[in-house]
């Protein structure tokens, strides 16, 4: 286990934010000031980012800042160098479900496609691919709605979708909080599958230490506001896990160490 806030120049960046600030009162109060990330490319491995912090820090506005879906007031947000665009947009997985119900799971998995005017034979060929990867083979021809599908298979459609506009990068804002357990962990173990099959940049924002540390190679935690990264903790886990990782002693060793950090950013405020 180590904590660390430096790193490597010898690897290109594939997300940064510079000097972020946001303000809603014209600057008489800060919500986040002087806030800098850094996340570097891992070519043929990618990496899986967890944003821990209390409620109101700031975790779900720093993914739509790198989504694009909103800009701060002040700094710069910088996706391999370049100032995020509608065509460079990166998808976002919610903890709300997020598909179109009024449409097929296969039409919701293929629907990025779609938009960059891809034909329909090619697009629902490769959205049945995602389909099928995801767990939903058989279920495609449902509407993305419950109770035609439960809230976990909910959530595989939006991460099939997320993964087709874009798996490279996937921006997830607490996507299992509303799963029980059993979905929950099958959830995350679909995850890291995921990961290890597209290489992708995964930013996830959860509340639970367990799956922030299950699932991270590296967690950073914020504090509240104004907020800033102030803890960068590499997860020294082997990169393949299983359920059974959450057994180890020193799995639950990093647990505690997560959370007595937080306890201990939290008490500082």
């Amino acid at each position: 286990m180590s904590v660390s806030f430096t790193d490597s120049p010898a690897r290109a960046n594939i997300i940064e934010l510079k000097n972020i600030g946001q303000s809603y009162d014209g600057g008489q109060t800060w919500i986040i000031k002087g806030l800098n990330m850094l996340i570097e490319d891992k070519p043929d491995q990618g990496q899986f980012v967890v944003l821990l912090g209390m409620s109101g820090s700031g975790k779900s506005t720093l993914l739509r800042y790198i989504a694009g879906l909103q800009q701060p007031t002040e700094g710069e947000v910088l996706i391999k160098g370049q100032p995020v665009t509608d065509k460079q947009r990166v998808s976002m997985v919610f903890q709300q479900y997020s598909s179109m119900p009024w449409m097929t799971v296969l039409d919701n998995v293929a629907l990025a496609l779609e938009y960059q005017g891809v034909d329909k034979k090619e697009r629902y060929a490769r959205a049945m691919e995602l389909i099928e990867l995801v767990g939903l083979a058989g279920h495609e021809k449902k509407y993305a709605q419950y109770p035609a599908l439960s809230g976990g298979q909910l959530q595989r459609v939006a991460i099939a979708r997320s993964i087709i506009a874009n798996p490279e990068i996937i921006l997830m804002d607490e996507p299992f909080g509303a799963l029980d357990i059993k979905t929950r962990i099958q959830m995350q173990e679909l995850l890291v599958d995921l990961w290890h099959r597209f290489s992708s940049t995964i930013i996830f924002v959860t509340h639970d230490i367990s799956e922030a540390v299950y699932l991270a190679d590296d967690i950073y935690i914020m504090k509240s506001p104004p907020s800033l990264i102030i803890e960068h903790i590499d997860i020294d886990l082997p990169l393949r896990r299983d359920y059974s990782t959450k057994r180890d002693k020193h799995f639950t060793e990093l647990v505690h160490h997560v959370e007595d950090t937080m306890i201990r950013i939290a008490e500082e405020k």
